[in-house]
């Protein structure tokens, strides 16, 4: 079997299904594990630089209109894709791993390479091609449903039906630790500017993690919001997951958001519950980890021990 990741969320599924040596080809973004993906060829690269510019500028350039009213790099929420091409395949690459799967996906074009121009591609390899496996998952459900869809493709339902009840319980180990206590409005922020709340399988992660997630309800596929609409929504905790960026990233880009009428004034930042957050890692990617990302925010919401404790990377606490 040989494998092509074009979804970093897929890479972690092979992974997860132990079949991490099967990969022959992955996107210059799937860097989980690191020690199994590092010396996978890379088939995709990015069309612009996005470590050189802001959350504006690439707002801007994959087509956003800004202000609330247009689209942004994104995931779990992000919406349709406007502008040019963000990514490019290397057909010729691919035609040469000469693959017998390719997992891909159809949900947003801003996030990976667009379904559409996988299929094209792969209807140029010779011998029919490789099959094609789009995931397309919109809730939390969906996301761990995937390992089965991923395993029953690539022969090892058994094993993906036994590491997907094993998350299943993790996360009804989180349920049982949060069960009665006062749901934290959490305002889940899935890009810095503009203002984009985090959607999907997010409001879920906070649901489970005795959170009640404010302007984006569960599967949502969100838009941005104006700054009045947080502001009224007077969230208890805020937490920041830009999808792509690094913690350490979103700390460069704070200022966007502290130096906002009225900042100081919300509750989570009067009551110093304002988190950075690893986004790609444990929030914007639908792969395995997303468990550990409801894990993670029962221990920041409640201080309950889900899963292990944190580690400083997984959570930086802003104010």
């Amino acid at each position: 079997m040989r494998i092509v990741s074009l979804l970093p969320a897929a890479t972690d599924i092979v992974a997860e299904l132990g079949l991490a040596d099967a990969l022959v080809g992955r996107t210059h973004e799937c860097d989980w594990p690191p020690a199994r993906v590092a010396d996978v060829p890379v088939v995709t690269s990015a069309g612009f630089a996005p470590d050189a510019l802001s959350s504006r500028e690439i707002s801007a350039a994959v087509g956003g209109r800004g202000e609330g009213g247009g689209t942004v790099a994104g995931a779990s929420g992000a919406g349709e894709h406007q502008g040019s091409s963000l990514y490019a395949l290397d057909v010729e690459a691919l035609a040469r791993l000469a693959p017998d799967v390719v997992l891909t996906q159809d949900l947003c074009d801003v996030c990976a390479v667009s379904y559409g121009s996988v299929t094209r591609a792969v209807r140029v390899l010779d011998g029919g091609g490789p099959r094609v496996l789009s995931l397309e998952p919109h809730t939390l459900d969906d996301v761990l449903d995937c390992l089965v869809r991923v395993g029953d493709l690539l022969g090892v339902r058994a094993t993906a039906l036994e590491r997907r009840a094993e998350l299943h319980q993790r996360l009804a180990d989180v349920r049982e630790l949060t069960r009665g206590l006062p749901r934290t409005r959490t305002m889940a922020i899935e890009w810095l500017d503009p203002l984009w709340p985090a959607g999907h399988w997010v409001p879920d992660q906070l649901a489970c993690a005795g959170g009640a997630s404010l302007l984006a309800a569960p599967g949502e596929h969100t838009s941005p919001v104006e700054w009045d609409a947080v502001r009224a929504a007077r969230p208890d905790a805020v937490l920041l997951m830009p999808c792509g960026f690094s913690p350490e990233r979103t700390l460069r880009e704070t200022e966007s958001l502290t130096s906002l009428p009225g900042w100081a004034e919300l509750p989570a930042v009067r009551a110093g519950r304002v988190w950075v957050l690893d986004g790609p890692a444990y929030f914007n990617r639908p792969g395995p980890r997303v468990v550990r990302g409801a894990e993670v925010l029962a221990r920041l919401l409640h201080d309950v021990p889900a899963g292990a404790p944190l580690h400083p990377d997984e959570a930086l606490h802003l104010g």
